[in-house]
């Protein structure tokens, strides 16, 4: 297994190949694939996907890749490290989170909005041109460009269902899972009974329908969420475990460090030590 890594915070590349060069391989950072023209499959964690002309994929340093080139293929590949991605958390939170709570559930093509298609073929032509021409002020251009897809990437990725919720699932859940998603930071709007009151369903029936809708309960959706939020914060920020007590609302140091315990079998000093030591 072949560990790359980056040492600029952002990098943009473009590939015209007929076979990976690099097969079965992780990253250090977070990488945009673009597919300007080709196709074949994309072998990552154990499934195969086919990719196309036109598909924008999302991988993650924890992904074990290999691309089967089919046809020769044109890639533009946009490298973000990790200490992008705490610039850019610091800047617009919203987006970059959307990209991180997801980005390990995603498989394939990231584009749902067909809008959006033009869009990134258009960003990555000029990102192209941007790389060819070696002109003053690139560098700013470069960022401007990859700062757009992101966003472009976080609202497609919004439209894509949260893992464990089932094909049926109506809207009323998706709705709740917004309410929780957008709450997180607030334990007092997360209460079962809050929440039901907000929906107008009685807290008795909330918790059989959430558990039948998205196959665990309320309770544990929420905790898994906010454990999610704070592992990114761990890998992502240099926030202090002070600083995240007092963002998502718990009593004490003591209180959070159990609560991640209990969930993740480590403390967070020790979670935050051995990503260190990883990378």
């Amino acid at each position: 297994m072949r560990k790359e890594n980056m040492h600029q915070s952002v990098e943009v590349l473009y590939k015209k190949v007929d076979e990976c060069p690099i097969v079965n391989s992780q990253f250090s950072f977070f990488q945009l694939v673009y597919v300007i023209s080709g196709n074949g499959f994309l072998h990552i964690n154990g499934n195969c996907i086919s990719y196309q002309t036109g598909n924008l994929m999302l991988l993650t340093p924890n992904d074990y890749h290999t691309f089967d080139i089919s046809n020769t293929t044109e890639f533009l590949l946009v490298k973000l490290n990790s200490e992008y991605v705490k610039e850019y958390r610091s800047k617009s939170i919203d987006h970059i989170e959307c990209l991180l709570h997801y980005a390990t559930h995603l498989s394939g093509c990231i584009l749902k909005r067909k809008e959006d298609e033009f869009l990134v073929s258009s960003i990555s032509e000029s990102l192209i041109r941007i790389i060819d021409s070696k002109d003053i002020y690139d560098e700013d251009l470069i960022i401007h460009y990859v700062n757009a897809l992101i966003v472009i990437v976080a609202r497609n990725i919004a439209k894509i269902k949260p893992p464990g919720i089932k094909e049926s699932a109506n809207k009323r859940v998706l709705e709740i899972i917004n309410y929780i998603q957008a709450n997180i930071f607030c334990p007092q709007r997360l209460k079962v009974s809050v929440i039901a009151e907000q929906f107008d369903i009685s807290d008795s029936y909330l918790g059989s329908y959430f558990k039948n809708h998205c196959g665990e309960t309320i309770q544990s959706f929420v905790s898994n969420y906010k454990i999610r939020l704070i592992e990114h914060r761990l890998n992502f920020s240099d926030m202090r475990i002070n600083e995240i007590v007092d963002e998502f609302g718990f009593s004490d140091e003591s209180h959070l460090n159990k609560f991640f315990k209990k969930h993740r079998n480590i403390s967070l000093t020790g979670y935050r030590k051995a990503k260190v030591f990883q990378n």
